[in-house]
């Protein structure tokens, strides 16, 4: 099991302390309800220094980044961050990324924590254009720090104005006394702030530079597990649960960052598939009685027939009901469809909802 460099400040903070992805993770320190309304409301820290960061420099590093990835990167211009994914030859997805652009040539590439070898074998396969690539995920860290007062709160470190800072769009700047920090618009809570890449010796310095910063605003360290509701109540998707090697970007929602206008691994049958129609689609659903959807439960019709399966559900702190994500079958996709939960013996119905759940 890894520890990031700051699983020990975790474990002297009484964080409870799960393996995740490999990693020696917290995943609560004072309870998934206080953490999730603390980021939804004020502003509080993840340390996500698990995800992986990949570097891609050379002049053909743009052209080996449309190759691999479905969303069109000749869109970035430096100080840009993009959300796109990889998909692979039989339909699926390898792996969902953010991709910036460091510089002209330049790029970073941030995966998910549970992939990076994976990732970097798919592609290192599809690098025929000589970009040189360089894994630097186990020399960097990286900080969330979430929530609507998160600007606020973290101004007091940084010369750059970060209310300027858009979404999806990034600075390299000074941050907590330390040089090149990335500090990006980013995140997967949908409350707004930024995440902070720094080299793991800078982030001892940098935690406590934070929690200084932000003592007056509330600022709490979040676990893994307020992470997931969090993101959930957005109806962000989580590689491994929403969308895999088997789920195609098109069924999981995510036509909007599959541009045809390009060519990228298995372009043409994602396009044939497009022009088909799909079958199935990863729908949004709350339920209409009390209950608890949880990952891989059936998702039934009125006769009890199954129909598909749960892929993320949680009790949602924000809206105080049962939400989730499953595939169900295009015909029953559609806003307010009535489908069932199978809690154990009981069906629960559910009606289909248009994302986001929560609405801020």
């Amino acid at each position: 099991m890894k520890n990031t460099a700051l699983s020990h400040i975790h474990e002297a903070l009484g964080a409870k302390m799960v393996p995740f992805a490999g990693y020696n993770m917290p995943v609560q320190y004072e309870g998934v309800t206080i953490e999730h309304e603390t980021v939804r409301k004020g502003v509080g820290v993840f340390d996500v220094s698990h995800m992986g960061e990949f570097f891609l420099k050379g002049e053909k590093a743009l052209d080996l980044i449309q190759k691999i990835s479905s969303n069109d990167a000749s869109k970035l211009v430096p100080g840009k961050a993009q959300y796109s994914c990889m998909p692979n030859a039989e339909g699926g997805i390898v792996d969902d990324l953010i991709i910036y652009m460091i510089a002209e040539n330049e790029y970073m590439l941030v995966v998910n924590a549970s992939n990076i070898e994976k990732d970097w074998n798919w592609i290192k396969s599809h690098n025929s254009f000589g970009v040189e690539m360089e894994d630097r995920s186990e020399d960097w860290s990286l900080l969330a720090i979430q929530g609507p007062k998160a600007a606020e709160a973290m101004q007091s470190l940084t010369s750059v104005d970060l209310s300027t800072i858009k979404f999806y769009t990034f600075e390299i700047t000074d941050f907590a006394g330390i040089p090149n920090v990335v500090v990006s618009a980013t995140g997967y809570t949908g409350s707004g702030g930024f995440e902070v890449y720094v080299k793991n010796e800078d982030v001892e310095q940098l935690w406590k530079k934070v929690f200084e910063a932000g003592a007056d605003w509330g600022i709490k360290p979040i676990g893994l597990a307020a992470r997931d509701t969090l993101r959930l109540e957005m109806g962000y998707c989580l590689y491994g649960n929403d969308i895999d090697d088997t789920t195609s970007p098109l069924e999981a929602g995510l036509g909007w960052i599959t541009k045809f206008t390009k060519d990228f691994v298995n372009a043409e049958a994602l396009k044939a598939q497009k022009e088909a129609g799909i079958t199935k689609k990863l729908v949004a659903f709350e339920l209409t009685e009390r209950g608890i959807p949880r990952k891989d439960y059936d998702i039934v019709n009125a006769d009890g027939d199954k129909i598909g399966r749960v892929t993320s559900g949680t009790m949602s702190p924000s809206l105080g009901k049962g939400i989730g994500l499953g595939y169900v079958p295009k015909e029953v996709s559609k806003v307010d469809s009535e489908i069932f939960i199978q809690v154990r013996k009981k069906q629960i119905p559910a009606k289909v909802v248009k994302l986001p759940f929560y609405k801020g």
